[in-house]
């Protein structure tokens, strides 16, 4: 069994393992319960807190050792979910997200929210990079809109990160609570790459990458629908390229 044996900066958090949480499978996520306080976040102006430069080969090695994986498994998945360009990070402070309508109106209605009076909130339209002028902006508009209804939901309903990892899962990330896990993902790449390592170990996939088990993998981490998007292929496809 993996252990985590290196503190990463303030936060120190116990990993428990327990059943399989995917990364994009909410089906056994807990029903959501309205929370009275929303959370509300301010991306740019933490300049003095975030580092979002870009990882270094010391901090892949840190996290293979730790795993006993390669860190080219590592950047096999960057390279899917993050793309050529590994980034972690749109621009300062602000990390890269895709925010899921659909997954939205699921917690929506498991909270018991009626999207009804809601009809004109921009978090149910399509992303529109020529009105914001970037995918990114785009997608913080629908984020920010969401948050308006309720902004739990809308961090959980979102993908966070150079590892796309859903808010939904912030536990199996060894957060306290969405709002930490959140302010995590907005820090640094160092720590989306912390988050990751701590939900692959709280969701028993170390195993997968350390035996280059690319379908179990992606059948774990990308959902039912990974075989018809060549997951699988992909990732074993950018493995070679970094191996």
């Amino acid at each position: 069994m993996n252990t985590f044996k290196t503190p990463f900066l303030f936060f120190i958090f116990p990993f428990f393992f327990s059943s399989l949480v995917v990364a994009q499978n909410i089906d056994s996520i807990p029903a959501i319960v309205p929370l009275e306080k929303q959370y509300q976040y301010d991306f740019i102006e933490r300049d003095s807190l975030t580092r979002y430069t870009k990882l270094t080969e010391e901090d892949y090695d840190k996290i293979a050792q730790e795993l006993d994986i390669e860190i080219a498994a590592i950047k096999a998945v960057v390279s899917i979910e993050a793309g050529k360009s590994h980034k972690g990070f749109a621009e300062p402070g602000v990390p890269i997200i895709n925010f899921d309508k659909n997954i939205f109106v699921k917690f929506l209605s498991k909270a018991g929210i009626s999207t009804q009076k809601y009809k004109g909130n921009i978090a149910f339209s399509r992303v529109n990079i020529k009105k914001y002028g970037s995918y990114s902006k785009a997608q913080f508009a629908r984020l920010n809109a969401a948050k308006e209804i309720n902004a739990d939901i809308a961090n959980m309903a979102t993908f966070w990160g150079m590892f796309q990892i859903g808010g939904f899962n912030w536990k199996k990330c060894g957060a306290s609570s969405i709002d930490e896990f959140v302010f995590q993902m907005s820090y640094s790449e160092e720590m989306q790459l912390e988050l990751f390592a701590r939900f692959l170990i709280n969701s028993d996939l170390v195993k997968y990458l350390k035996a280059k088990n690319w379908r179990a993998f992606a059948r774990a981490y990308n959902g039912p629908s990974y075989a018809s998007k060549g997951y699988h292929k992909s990732l074993a496809s950018a493995y070679n390229k970094y191996k």
